[in-house]
């Protein structure tokens, strides 16, 4: 059975949970190409990612492998799932708008028919629940995306309420029941 999942990883605080996501998706014997944005970057490094994953990590559109076919292709025709966790408003409003200016948002535009995607919102409550956010979460539910959390907690910012990353092992639960 095939498990290869892409994890993206957006700018989040909730970015450095991602990392033993990726850690306990591999010790399930997962496949996981961790393909982070730039704003990811600015709360955790790529080198957690490359260490547990076992797999080079895209960090920019024009990362290549090796060959001729551009990584975020390569990635997009092999995922089963594209994961994303922690998704940002902003990542998530990327995708329902159809962006596609970095890596995470190409092979989400890229990804073969017959993968799933998976999207673990964290953000502030306020963000999560502005009609903006909730109109392109439902974009992406109308395109066949599934979301899991956020979950209510003590949010980064101070606030209490909804926002939080759902928990990390509720999340490769899950993904490992999509897989199966």
């Amino acid at each position: 059975m095939s498990r290869n999942i892409v994890l993206g990883v957006t700018g989040s605080i909730a970015a450095h949970r991602a990392v033993d996501l990726a850690s306990q998706l591999t010790r399930q014997d997962c496949v996981v190409q961790v393909v982070m944005t730039a704003d990811a970057q600015r709360f955790v490094t790529p080198l957690p990612f490359k260490t547990l994953s076992r797999h080079p990590v895209v960090t920019d559109l024009y990362d290549e492998e090796e060959g001729w076919k551009p990584a975020h292709i390569t990635l997009a025709d092999e995922a089963d799932l594209l994961l994303i966790a922690p998704a940002t408003a902003h990542t998530i409003a990327r995708l329902a708008l159809g962006f596609a200016d970095d890596a995470l948002s190409c092979v989400a535009l890229a990804l073969s028919p017959k993968a799933r995607t998976l999207i673990a919102p964290a953000m502030n409550g306020k963000m999560w629940l502005h009609p903006a956010t909730q109109q392109n979460v439902a974009t992406m539910k109308a395109r066949g995306a599934e979301f899991i959390g956020p979950e209510e907690g003590l949010l980064s910012c101070g606030y209490e309420g909804l926002g939080r990353l759902w928990p990390v092992d509720k999340i490769v639960e899950r993904v490992l029941a999509i897989l199966s």
